[in-house]
This record gives structure tokens, C-alpha cells and sequence, in this order.
């Protein structure tokens, strides 16, 4: 059983150790938090057997194998060099990091450390679903494009209206729609359909500057595809996938829980594919088969793909960013 220790004491952390729990590959044994109180209180939720204040004793005398990040976007690098410098696994929540400069900063350290693996937790398209979709995509006989939507209001967004910067809208900590939700239809862009040609990004800034919601035009060969994400508001469109007579609709390209294709005909045809209820369950299962095995030809194969990903991704983030002017106090 893998020893999961954990950064970032929020829901997504719940939601992540549930599904290690409901795998039963994994057991949280250390929790870091800035204060001796939240420390405290989270490892007697969930019965890890230690608890840490301090990042570098975190590090030194953790009783862990991996490391799952979920702390504010712009102090995931910080927290990755030092898992890996460390020699511990690390799961870095989305997106891994701010811009291509860390990325590659990363990529050569773990160069330097051989036996250490880093994957980002995106975790629809480690799903049966997902794959599902992906294969009927390819099956389409000609592509005229696709439009990904994905907008939940945030919860966070009252305390900007009330005149505050929390730290999913500040630039400083590198928050805002895209680095957020933006994410999920970004990474389901490049898994379907490969990179793009050229990409721009038309924010809504809001009052700490972050962007609240925006539409990203990704411009390929022969098709675009739009995508439409938010946080300021809700959306209840779907996302589709644009055949010449044919269509493959999702419900959302985040939280994949129903996909139809609609043939020549426009005949329904209902993806067949396990959900699951926790959707962090699959890739849960399929990092835990990595870092068990992780000189595996055929998990190393699996894992070269995920990193090659979440390169694209990070790249096509940043190249989104600087085509709408916005910057991060880690461009520097």
C-alpha cells in the first residue's frame, strides 16, 4: 500500500483521499499545513498518523512514498522541487504549473532523479468514459470542429464582489478561470484533436484582474474549436464534438458522466462506459500501478504519454495567457 502524504487541506484533498481509500492502494499517513491547529485537526479526520508545520521537516521526516499537491497554483513548483529533490513521487493538482519556465525546470530534475514520477492530476481523462469518447472521436470520418463549455459559479467569486482577493482570483497566487476550470476543456482539446496551430483567449476580468470566465479560440488545420469556461456564473450547455451529419455530444468535459453519439441518421447511440461515483477513482488506481512499478515498460509508456500531456497543456495555458495580457508574478 502506498503512503500518501498531502499539501493542501481543501475538498479536492478529501475527494482525493476517498478515492485512495475506495481503491485500497492507498493510505494518507502525513499531512502538512501552515498552522498546528488546521494540521492537527485534518490529520484526525482522516487518522494519518503525523502531522507537519514546517515544509522542509515535512519533506526530511515524512513517512510517505507520494506527495499530492493541492496548494494555491503558483507555490506548486516550490512544493515539487522539493518532493523531488527528495526522492518522493508527486501527484500535482492541475495545473501543475504556471508557466513553460517551471515546467522545464522540473522536467530536468527529474532527469536528475531517474527513480521519481510527477503526474498532474486531471482526472477525466484517466476515465473508461473519457476513453470512450476519445475512440469515437477518432472514428469520425471527417472533424468540422467542437465547442467545450464547462461554468460553475464559484463560491469564492461573493468574497471578490464584497471587495476581497482570494486565492483561486489572485494573480499573485495564479489563479483565475483559466488556470482553473479552463483547464478541464483545455486538456480535453489537446487529447482529442492534438495541438493546435495557433490560440487566442478573450478574458473577463474582473476586479482583482483574473480573468471570471473567457472563450479560447484553438485554430487546427481544417476546424476550431471553442472553448467556453467560467466562474462567475453557471452554464447547463453540453459539449459537442462536430462530425458532417454526425455529432458526439458530453455532458461536461470535466465531470464526464454521459456522452451520446448522434450518427448520420441523428439516431442516439449512448456511450457505454463505467462511472464511477468518486471521479478520482480511476486515476487513483492508474497512478498507484505507476509509482508500484515505476521501471514498467508498459507503465513508463502510459506515463511518457500523461507527461507529454500535461507539457502540452502547460504550454498552451501560458501561450492563452500572454495572447490575452495576462501575467503572473512567476513569469519573471
Amino acid at each position: 500500500m502506498l503512503k500518501l502524504g498531502i499539501i493542501g487541506t481543501n475538498w479536492i484533498t478529501d475527494q482525493l483521499i476517498d478515492a485512495g481509500n475506495i481503491t485500497k492502494q492507498w493510505q494518507l499517513t502525513t499531512v502538512y499545513s501552515r498552522t498546528e491547529e488546521h494540521a492537527r485537526e485534518y490529520s484526525h479526520k482522516f487518522d494519518a498518523q503525523e502531522y507537519f508545520t514546517d515544509i522542509d521537516q515535512f519533506f526530511s521526516e515524512g513517512v510517505f512514498d507520494v506527495v499530492y499537491i493541492a496548494s494555491p497554483n503558483s507555490l506548486h513548483y516550490q512544493y515539487a522541487r522539493q518532493a523531488i529533490e527528495n526522492d518522493k513521487h508527486v501527484i500535482v493538482e492541475k495545473p501543475a504549473f504556471t508557466n513553460p519556465d517551471e515546467f522545464s525546470q522540473i522536467e530536468a530534475l527529474l532527469q536528475a532523479h531517474p527513480q521519481v514520477r510527477l503526474v498532474e492530476a486531471a482526472r477525466h481523462v484517466h476515465t473508461p468514459l473519457f476513453a470512450a469518447v476519445k475512440q469515437q472521436t477518432s472514428n469520425l470520418k471527417q472533424i468540422q470542429g467542437a465547442t467545450l463549455t464547462y461554468m460553475k459559479y464559484s463560491s469564492r467569486y461573493d468574497q471578490v464582489l464584497a471587495g476581497k482577493t482570494p486565492n483561486v482570483f489572485s494573480l499573485e497566487f495564479a489563479g483565475g478561470a483559466l488556470q482553473d476550470l479552463g483547464v478541464y476543456p483545455v486538456y480535453t482539446a489537446l487529447a482529442l484533436f492534438g495541438e493546435p496551430n495557433s490560440v487566442v483567449y478573450f478574458p473577463t476580468l474582473i476586479a482583482t484582474n483574473a480573468d471570471g470566465k473567457g472563450v479560447a479560440i484553438l485554430r487546427y488545420d481544417q476546424f476550431e474549436v471553442t472553448l467556453n469556461f467560467g466562474k462567475t456564473t453557471n452554464s447547463h450547455l453540453t459539449s459537442e464534438v462536430y462530425g458532417l451529419k454526425d455529432t458526439l455530444v458530453m455532458d461536461n468535459p470535466a465531470d464526464l458522466t454521459k456522452a451520446v453519439y448522434y450518427d448520420d441518421q441523428q439516431v442516439a447511440h449512448p456511450i457505454e462506459a463505467n462511472v464511477a461515483e468518486n471521479s478520482m477513482v480511476p486515476e487513483m488506481q492508474e497512478f498507484a500501478a505507476l509509482f508500484e512499478q515505476p521501471d514498467d515498460q508498459a507503465q513508463l509508456a502510459k506515463y511518457q504519454q500523461w507527461f507529454d500531456l500535461s507539457r502540452q497543456v502547460n504550454s498552451l495555458l501560458y501561450t492563452l495567457r500572454q495572447s490575452a495580457g495576462i501575467k503572473f508574478p512567476t513569469d519573471k
